[in-house]
């Protein structure tokens, strides 16, 4: 059945966009080089006819897809499990097309293969913003797989995630039925909003191939701040009034700990502390404005209004000369890979209770585990911080990770929802949270999830394994 599948695929897709052993390889790990599977072949299409095909070669043989963009996925979303050689990586890279582009609408169909940097050259090009904030990672991940776990950044605050940048999709079924929702229209109240069930899916329900984005105005003023505060009550608090003062211009707001920048300045070279003094903790803001407006002195006068939280503070109107503290936050993810593995968490709280759930949390660490280096930082702005433990000595942190990391994510998942957050706020469930998700959402919850999936893909054949 395998030979004469792939024959078949060959015949859909040409014999040089099928991928076998090592060329295929590189499909079946993932980006963080935690999960490894195996797939009977990695299948490149050219177009959404293409993917259909396939999709109806794969279900007639009974074989499993796992969609595939740029394979940037933090929980392992994007490779098949282990011992999976019945299924099939589907690979959307090759459909990379900006279809169309209306300025006066506000709006752009791409295709899911389109990288996310793609995506915001085309806009920029029309003197228009898509604000899908993922900079540290814009040249490799791609339109299909943001949508595919509606992605966040460092935008959120403003604009939202990704399914709030969405109009239209087009996805092709687990039978290869193509399902055209191409609409780009900003009301259409119609029945069902379908188009939301297949964002943030993770591929478990069908292959979005092209998607209809909004776009916004480009900001033609800038300012930016880099701010050291007390601590993160006080960053919680600052955010308030900025927002008070400043109003929708606040397109970001990040909160660092030291131990996130002491990684940053450990392995990253070029980085330098962006005071005379080593702060606990800082903020990067930046407003922006269609309108070219002094936003720095707006800011300022802001920052002085707010009080002692704040302690010492910089702003500026050279988006050039921000750079260097925007760095600083693109580069932890980074720093922290090269440092060594650690229990990495993605949760999102109420923006008003972001301190309390970091103080809860690395209390019962601490507690429990003496000593455990706690790596802090995130979009403050939309209540999603990145918490991420581990031993600073590198045997230590070996025995740490291999026997407690269960314990550890259920030490900080406990916390945050029982301060109403979730256990992913951005990153999507995968393989890395598939289990845990059983213990957070209710079973009602499950149940539904469950029916919507038995509806669309009844035989289980899309991306197994995720999710669910």
């Amino acid at each position: 059945m395998s030979t004469e599948l792939l024959a078949r695929l060959s015949a859909v897709v040409g014999p040089e966009h099928v991928l076998h052993g090592a060329e295929a390889a590189p499909h079946c790990t993932d980006w963080r080089g935690r999960y490894h599977g195996d797939a009977l072949a990695v299948a490149l299409p050219a177009n959404t006819d293409e993917v259909a095909a396939v999709l109806r070669a794969c279900a007639e043989a009974a074989v499993a897809v796992v969609p595939q963009g740029g394979n940037t996925s933090l929980c392992g979303g994007a490779v098949p499990v282990a011992n999976g050689a019945s299924q099939l990586v589907l690979n959307l890279s090759r459909m990379n097309r900006i279809r169309s582009l209306d300025p006066a609408n506000y709006t752009m169909v791409v295709e899911a293969g389109c990288t996310l940097e793609g995506a915001c050259a085309a806009a920029d090009g029309a003197d228009r913003l898509f604000p899908l904030g993922l900079s540290a990672i814009a040249h490799h991940c791609e339109i299909g797989g943001n949508l595919s776990t509606n992605a966040g950044g460092i935008g959120v605050l403003r604009y939202g995630t990704a399914r709030n940048l969405v109009l239209g999709l087009e996805v092709v079924l687990p039978d290869g039925r193509v399902w055209d929702g191409l609409r780009s229209l900003r009301k259409d109240n119609t029945g069902y909003d379908l188009k939301q069930l297949f964002i943030g899916a993770e591929g478990t329900l069908g292959i979005i191939t092209a998607a209809v984005l909004k776009l916004f105005p480009r900001p033609q003023a800038t300012a930016n701040a880099c701010i050291a505060v007390r601590d993160s009550a006080a960053a919680v608090a600052l955010l308030a009034h900025l927002r008070a003062r400043c109003g929708d211009t606040i397109s970001a707001f990040e909160l660092i700990s030291r131990s996130s920048l002491d990684l940053v300045f450990r392995h990253i070279p070029g980085m330098r502390e962006p005071f005379s003094t080593r702060f606990e903790w800082i903020v990067l803001t930046r407003l922006a404005d269609v309108l070219p407006l002094p936003l720095d002195r707006a800011l300022t006068d802001a920052l002085q209004e707010f009080g002692p939280g704040v302690i010492e503070y910089t702003v500026t109107a050279d988006s050039a000369a921000a750079e260097a503290w925007w760095k600083l936050r693109k580069n932890i993810s980074e720093a922290q890979k090269r440092e060594g593995i650690s229990v990495k968490h993605d949760v999102s709280v109420p923006v008003s209770r972001v301190a309390e759930f970091i103080t809860r949390a690395g209390d019962a660490l601490q507690a429990a585990f003496p000593g455990v280096r706690i790596v802090a930082f995130g979009h403050l702005g939309d209540g999603n911080i990145h918490y991420n433990a581990s031993m600073p000595d590198a045997d230590r942190n070996r025995d740490f990770i291999g026997v407690h990391e269960h314990e550890v994510n259920h030490l900080v998942y406990d916390v945050a929802t029982a301060l109403g957050g979730s256990i992913s706020a951005e990153h999507g469930l995968g393989q890395l949270k598939r289990d845990e998700i059983r213990r957070y959402k209710s079973p009602l919850e499950l149940e539904l999830m469950r029916a919507i999936k038995g509806v669309i893909d009844p035989r289980g054949l899309m991306n197994p394994g995720k999710v669910l």
